[in-house]
């Protein structure tokens, strides 16, 4: 029977500080355990904490009182001083499962911009973008969540290699609004 592990995934709601280090997604850099640069905790079940989360940010432009256009980014990032692993117990299934979980980021980023690209212009369009992000957090934490319980935290594989199919999928399916 396999010792039961537990990975644990933290989502950021926060967005960094400009101090802060951050790795944005890309489609060419995938994560190694050296990006893991956050002290290990020794009273938790965990193997390894993913922090990541998006970033978002719009400007709202203005003529004579009405609004007339807007600018909006969202990114996903990687906390590497907030993320961390246990060196005697990372392999490279736990860093594919972590890498997983920055994917789902990108994921909800992607899904993100295809929703703001669908907004028009309106009184109410700082509510809206505002809405929309909330949403795309909200989405976010569950979809992590379930898959940390479907993949029971990377210990069931089958599961774990249904994830990885189904997000590379969605990753394709919103292509056109990947991180450039």
């Amino acid at each position: 029977m396999l010792p039961r592990l537990l990975i644990i995934f933290l989502f950021l709601l926060k967005p960094a500080t400009t101090e802060e280090v951050t790795i944005s997604w890309s489609d060419s850099k995938k994560l190694s355990w050296s990006d893991f640069k956050g002290e290990a905790e020794r009273d938790t079940n965990a193997v390894a904490v993913t922090a990541s989360g998006i970033t978002f940010s719009f400007s709202v432009s203005q003529s004579n009182g009405e609004f007339v256009g807007f600018n909006a980014e969202a990114h996903a990032h990687f906390y590497p001083e907030k993320s961390w692993y246990l060196k005697d117990k990372g392999d490279d299934h736990i860093l594919a499962h972590e890498q997983l979980h920055f994917d789902i980021t990108e994921l909800h980023v992607r899904q993100l911009r295809y929703n703001i690209s669908k907004v028009k212009v309106s009184k109410n369009i700082k509510k809206v973008l505002r809405h929309l992000h909330e949403q795309a957090n909200n989405k976010l934490a569950i979809m992590q969540n379930d898959y940390d319980t479907q993949t029971n935290n990377s210990i069931n594989k089958e599961q774990q290699a249904i994830w990885s199919k189904f997000v590379k999928a969605e990753l394709d399916t919103y292509k056109d609004f990947r991180s450039r």
